[in-house]
């Protein structure tokens, strides 16, 4: 399996096989399309599910000896909520602790759930802790997230343009990770992951990541075309699809390598931990990661071309790509032909050859021209100037 994998790597690189991801653009166009408008449907009509963080609340944690299996409903039955209640929230923190969130209440109902909690638990009600928690704390964190996330975009786009010389590039690079963004927000709107102030860490965490892979990616694409501007053997398309061919396989293994632990700690977290820091953390990691090296892939490199299809530079390129191109299959369809006529020549001189054994020279019975071993020369060569009739020297003629 690895052998394969690494001989198809070897193919792709090398362009003996190639994956044509430019050519196909539109359908990953498409198919973008279509995932991030059900994503926006979804933060529209479903939201986003804020973290007490966010929203403000009330927050109660049960500490049992032995947790039921259906702590779920005995929490809910104790506060009188219904199941699928979005404004209530019962999760395990640790082994035996339920924490059950609830809407702001003041202390007269936060002391007549803790009362029914510890009852329904079967626990004392000192083990029943309830503590308000107000939503400012979530909003100065949301917005300082979404300042760093300005600057972040403003200094990429800058840096990007310096770096490539080319403003397009910063532009598609943008484009790619507005589009990993909205696809892993609209995840969690559509699925109803809880959002917390992890996650905003988190999503910035993945922009970072889909960006590099992007680079990685935009600096091979930006080698190869300039390759193709020298020689003009191909056209911008070509050599972007070559350069994608070429790091597909690092960006498959770089993002195996990078979830493949947090999908550890991603379920250490859903099955032992529970809610928390660290589950809310590698969860968005592990959405952005995959949704990141799709968009470097499919997504950042075939933008950058569409944007570049109109420039003269490179519509001069594709006509000079495409002239070499002909040429070169007109000189291999020639030398193919060429070589079956000589084939065919050789099989009938094999049959007329008389070797001189005394002189060891080269005589056929029809005079055709041939080699020390016997072989029919190629007629190519027999036109050439080796072969040529040569001229007696002036005192003989």
């Amino acid at each position: 399996m690895s052998s394969r994998f690494a001989t198809l790597g070897n193919d792709l690189y090398t362009g003996e096989k190639s994956v044509p991801v430019v050519a196909q653009r539109r359908r990953f166009y498409i198919a973008s399309a279509v995932v991030m408008l059900i994503a926006v449907l979804g933060l529209v009509f479903q939201g986003l599910n804020l973290g007490l963080e966010f929203r403000g609340g009330s927050e109660f944690r049960v500490a049992t000896t032995s947790l039921p299996s259906t702590y779920e409903d005995i929490a809910r039955q104790a506060i009188g909520a219904s199941e699928g209640q979005r404004d209530v929230n019962v999760t395990v923190v640790g082994n035996n602790t339920v924490r059950v969130q609830t809407e702001r209440l003041n202390d007269t109902d936060s002391q007549a759930v803790r009362q029914d909690l510890a009852e329904a638990f079967e626990v004392a009600t000192s083990e029943v802790s309830g503590t308000f928690i107000g939503p400012s704390w979530g909003a100065s964190v949301s917005q300082q997230a979404l300042r760093a996330l300005v600057i972040f975009l403003a200094l990429v786009a800058v840096v990007m343009s310096i770096y490539f010389r080319n403003w397009k590039m910063a532009a598609a690079a943008l484009v790619a990770v507005v589009h990993d963004m909205i696809i892993t927000v609209g995840i969690y709107a559509l699925v109803g992951f809880e959002v917390s102030p992890a996650t905003m860490i988190g999503f910035l965490t993945v922009l970072g990541y889909s960006l590099y892979d992007t680079v990685v990616v935009f600096d091979k694409v930006r080698e190869n075309t300039t390759e193709a501007f020298a020689n003009g053997r191909m056209s911008f398309a070509e050599a972007a699809n070559l350069a994608v061919n070429q790091t597909m396989v690092r960006s498959i293994n770089t993002t195996i390598i990078g979830v493949l632990p947090v999908a550890a700690v991603l379920a250490v977290g859903a099955i032992w931990l529970g809610p928390g820091v660290l589950l809310d953390l590698s969860l968005v990691l592990f959405v952005g990661i995959i949704v990141g090296a799709y968009s470097s892939i499919f997504i950042a490199t075939p933008l950058l071309v569409s944007l570049r299809r109109n420039e003269p530079a490179v519509i001069e390129l594709a006509k000079r790509a495409s002239r070499y191109q002909a040429r070169q299959a007109r000189d291999v369809a020639a030398a193919e032909a060429a070589q079956a006529s000589g084939e065919d020549d050789g099989d009938a001189g094999d049959s007329r050859v008389a070797v001189s054994a005394g002189s060891g020279a080269r005589a056929t019975a029809s005079g055709d021209a041939s080699t020390l071993s016997g072989r029919a020369v190629h007629k190519y060569a027999q036109s050439g100037p080796r072969n040529q009739p040569r001229r007696p020297p002036k005192s003989k003629r």
